[in-house]
Formats: C-alpha cells, sequence, structure tokens
C-alpha cells in the first residue's frame, strides 16, 4: 500500500479510532463531554449493571443501565451528569438519593440535582431506562455508531463500534475515559430466539423468556466504556486454551455459521500472538475474564476481552501489508494489532483522549515486536522501517485536553517509529523490554496521562528522554541530521530539532550525541559512514 493510501487511512481513524478532528472550534459541549468538570469530579464509577435489546427492524434499541458509585467527597446538594448522546432518550431515571424535581435533559447530557449533603465512601445507585433510534455507521469502525446489517445468509447482524464519539452514542454512562467502573459489568443482551447476543468477558447464564433469548455476560475487570459492546447474530462457539504466566487463559470465539472451518484454521494465530506479547509486556491483563474474538460487521476494535474481528481471514490487513514491505503478509493485522491493545488501551487506558498515542504508538510497535518473536529480528526491523514511511507530520500527535480531541493518525505510526528510536538509544533489549512489562505492572488497570509514561520511561532506562517526548510528541519537526566525510573525519550537526535535543546515535560500533552546531569525529576507518535506519530520522550528505 502506498504512502498515500495509508496516510488516507490514518487520518480517517486507521480502522480502530474516530475523529482525528483539525480546526475545530470548540464548544461548552466539547468540554462538558471531555472534562472531569464539577458535575463528574466528586463520584467515581464502581459497576455498570446494563441491558440492551436491538430491534432490526426498527434499527432501534432499548433497555436500562444502572450506574453504581462512590462519593470521592463531601458535597452538598450537587448535580450529577450522565451522559446519553441525541437522538438517543432517558424514558425514566431513578435514584437512590433524594432528589429536586425531575432530571433535566440538556444536549447530549442528563443533569440530576441531588437533594442532599453526601460524605465521602457513600455508594449510591442510578438508573437509566433508555430507548431511541442511535447514530448509524456510514462507514464503521472508521466513524462510530450501531451497524444494523445482514450476513451472507440474509440473517440479521447488529453491533456497534463507538470508540471515538463515545458510548453515550446508545448507552448512558459516565462517558469519561479516566474513570472505569473498576468491578466490572454485567450486560444482559435481548435477541429474537434465533440469533445470538455476545458480549465482553464470560457468558454466565442463558435463558429464554416469552420468545426472547437472554443472554447475561459479565466482566471482572475494571473496562473502558467504548469497549462495553453488544454483537448480534447467528453466531457459533468454539473453545481453546493457553498455558500462559498466570495459568490457563481461555479462548472463546464466536463466528458466523458460514465462517466456523476457516476461523478454526486462522485463529491458530492467537497463541503465537499471545507467546510473544505475554514475553514482551506481561501476563494478559484479564485472565478471569476469558479472551474472546468475535466476527463482526465491520473491520476491527479492541473491546476488551470481546476484540471485534473482520479481516476476512485473510492475513495482512485485508490482504494488503501496511508496512509496504511485505513482512506483514505474514500474519493477521487485526489479531496482533488488536490484541495489542489488551495491554495498551484496555489494561493502560489513558485519562483523556489527546493522549491517545499511548494507545496507538505502542499497539503499532507491538506489531513489531510480535514479528521479532513470530519470524526474527531482522524481519521485524524491516517492518518498522516500512512504517515510517507514513509519517505524515500534519500536526503533533498530542491532541487538545479536556474537549474529546485526538492528535494526528501519525499517533499510530510515529508513535511506534518513536519508541523503536528509544529502543535503539537505550541499546539494551531486556532493559527494553523490561520497561514495556514494568508499564502493564506498575500501571495495572489504570488510567494514566501520557507524562507519567513518559517519565516512567526515563526513570526506569536511566535516559532523560523528555527532548524526544517533546520532539516526536509535540512538533511535526523531523531531525535531519547533516553530515559530511572526508576520509576518517566525519564533520555533523542536527537540524530541524527543538533546542538542547538528547538524541544520541548510534552507528557500526561509534555513538555521537549531535547538537545544532558542527562538530567532527576521526572514524574509525574511510569506509562511507552507514547509519543505523532504525532511527526515526533524515539524514543528509553535504558535499
Amino acid at each position: 500500500m502506498n504512502k498515500l493510501s495509508y496516510s488516507f487511512l490514518l487520518a480517517s481513524g486507521f480502522a480502530f479510532g474516530q475523529f482525528f478532528e483539525q480546526n475545530k472550534a470548540f464548544t461548552k459541549q466539547d468540554t462538558l463531554k471531555g472534562s472531569d468538570t464539577e458535575y463528574r469530579n466528586f463520584w467515581d464509577v464502581k459497576k455498570y449493571d446494563l441491558s440492551v435489546e436491538p430491534d432490526f427492524k426498527s434499527k432501534s434499541i432499548k433497555g436500562n443501565n444502572t450506574i453504581v458509585f462512590t462519593i470521592t467527597k463531601d458535597i452538598t446538594n450537587p448535580v450529577f451528569q450522565i451522559d446519553l448522546q441525541r437522538p438517543m432518550k432517558a424514558d425514566k431515571v431513578e435514584c437512590s438519593f433524594p432528589v429536586k424535581g425531575d432530571f433535566k435533559r440538556d444536549g447530549d447530557f442528563i443533569f440530576i440535582t441531588a437533594n442532599k449533603n453526601f460524605k465521602k465512601g457513600e455508594k449510591y445507585t442510578i438508573d437509566v431506562a433508555y430507548s431511541g433510534n442511535p447514530l448509524i455507521a456510514k462507514n464503521a469502525p472508521w466513524d462510530g455508531g450501531w451497524v444494523f446489517t445482514k450476513d451472507e445468509k440474509g440473517n440479521p447482524w447488529m453491533s456497534v463500534a463507538d470508540e471515538g464519539i463515545g458510548a453515550s452514542i446508545w448507552l448512558p454512562v459516565k462517558d469519561i475515559w479516566s474513570d472505569e467502573p473498576e468491578n466490572g459489568i454485567v450486560m444482559k443482551i435481548i435477541t429474537p430466539s434465533d440469533l445470538v447476543g455476545i458480549g465482553n468477558g464470560r457468558l454466565t447464564d442463558k435463558k429464554t423468556v416469552n420468545g426472547k433469548n437472554i443472554f447475561t455476560w459479565e466482566v471482572k475487570n475494571t473496562i473502558n466504556a467504548y469497549s462495553i459492546i453488544p454483537n448480534i447474530g447467528k453466531y457459533v462457539n468454539f473453545k481453546d486454551s493457553y498455558n500462559g504466566e498466570n495459568g490457563k487463559l481461555d479462548l472463546d470465539y464466536w463466528v458466523i455459521e458460514y465462517n466456523l472451518d476457516k476461523a478454526k484454521k486462522q485463529f491458530q494465530q492467537v497463541k503465537p500472538m499471545l507467546k510473544a506479547f505475554e514475553y514482551w509486556f506481561g501476563p494478559y491483563p484479564f485472565y478471569e475474564d476469558s479472551y474472546k474474538l468475535v466476527d463482526s460487521p465491520y473491520l476491527g476494535m479492541e473491546h476488551q476481552s470481546n476484540i471485534a474481528y473482520g479481516n476476512q481471514y485473510v492475513n495482512g490487513y485485508l490482504g494488503t501489508d501496511l508496512s509496504g514491505t511485505g513482512v506483514g503478509l505474514n500474519w493477521d493485522y487485526i489479531i496482533v494489532h488488536e490484541s495489542g491493545h489488551e495491554w495498551f488501551a484496555n489494561n493502560i487506558t489513558v485519562k483523556d483522549q489527546a493522549d491517545m498515542w499511548v494507545h496507538e504508538g505502542f499497539t503499532m510497535y507491538s506489531e513489531v515486536l510480535f514479528t521479532e518473536n513470530y519470524m526474527d529480528k531482522k524481519s521485524a526491523e524491516t517492518y518498522a522501517q516500512g512504517i515510517q514511511n507514513s509519517i505524515n507530520n500534519d500536526v503533533p500527535i498530542i491532541g487538545k485536553y479536556g474537549v474529546r480531541n485526538e492528535g494526528s493518525g501519525d499517533m499510530y505510526p510515529k508513535g511506534a517509529s518513536m519508541l523503536h528510536t528509544i529502543r535503539q538509544i537505550i541499546n539494551n533489549d531486556e532493559k527494553f523490554r523490561q520497561i514495556l512489562r514494568g508499564l502493564n505492572k506498575d500501571f495495572y488497570h489504570q488510567t494514566v496521562t501520557t507524562e507519567q509514561i513518559e517519565k516512567y520511561i526515563s526513570e526506569k532506562s536511566g535516559i532523560d528522554f523528555s527532548s524526544i517526548f517533546n520532539q516526536y510528541l509535540r512538533t511535526t519537526k523531523v531531525p535531519v541530521l547533516e553530515y559530511s566525510q572526508n576520509g576518517t573525519e566525519l564533520k555533523y550537526r542536527f537540524t530541524d530539532v527543538i533546542k538542547n535535543i538528547n538524541l544520541p546515535i548510534r552507528f557500526s560500533d561509534q555513538m555521537i550525541s549531535p547538537t545544532e552546531s558542527w562538530q567532527k569525529i576521526t572514524l574509525k576507518n574511510a569506509n562511507p559512514v552507514k547509519f543505523n535506519k532504525n532511527y526515526y530520522l533524515r539524514y543528509k550528505k553535504i558535499n
């Protein structure tokens, strides 16, 4: 795939996220969606207990969500904000505490004014019954919304993709990434008698009431709201298990019935993927909830313990290699990339979408690490170098905070290339691996900021990478190493760099630490110097 088409995918959300908005004028509504406002900062969600019943013919859904939460500070008569985007309706709101009047609907939000003095640590519930015709995705997962379609045999097939736009396009929730229900969720999916409902975690109950199936799924672990996804279709199931670092991990596969034979073959890649990622990142983060792949009516998404799979049972990205090197045709992109998100996005989740590079940069780099474990280091480096060719450097990777704004789609390849550069500077693969494992251990099931991740890598490596992060995350400038060679004399300097950048470069068995001023060293021989292409730099020879 050429750079233009790959960049188009990135600018469109790269099939796994939505809303790379640029030059947008942000409003109060955006702040209410993306900030920890006075309506959110005094209560902490502990659990969601929800139900959802889609109607294929009317393209509507209905259900309820009981939000269990605790109070985090003493407060008098606060106003609670529940997110539920139009045109969805809140039919009924019931609270386990006294309120002033009825709830107020304002745009995409429900406001509830309490009539009570709350004390820190107290536990309450808000139950919202909801219904309506949710936003329909025009081209999921590049844009957010529900999908009401049919499989190849004409059976209804329904799901939703909502990472960028938010789970509140269909479900009443506290729709901010920094507050995840620590005690998980229970989700009841109600379907016609001939269809199956698949959710996150484990199936704990199935029953038929009044001619309808009710499937109950439970997640024990903390989970981000955009991962809470129902899938409804003509599914069949097969199972396997993997002996991993934390014991037996149950593997659960739900596919449309005519895909069963293809899935049994293609999903054999799951075990080598888990082997590679447990080696690099540590134990799979959700053993209690199992690992699951589910046939999806769109390409893919990293829903926790419920990964959407729609890669047509071929290797690469729909049969192409996004690195342009051919290496990516040796494995299924969706299985590898979306599963990598179980560590970076689902285990470690950023508090604000502006820091989404932590999800996508690390996960795209997981493709390199998987390749190294599955194939060899040379192939992995070839793949990593190919990734560099798709970087646009249009706007910085980090977006605007507090308004649900993502930075550039470069967060995928540029984030991965930055991490590969950091690995070259550390120059110790075991130390680098322990940093990755340490991140997943020390920030286990937590929400984080980019500053926390940056500080952790610098501290654990013993190298101050702050200028590297500032260069690659907060500017669009690519360091250029200008150099000239005269026999054994090498002159060099940096251009297009931030002030006082600390980016040492190793080549052969020598190392230089360029600045914006010309420097020179004596080489060990007069052979033309060959720089390491694993750094994300540009090299410019000056005659």
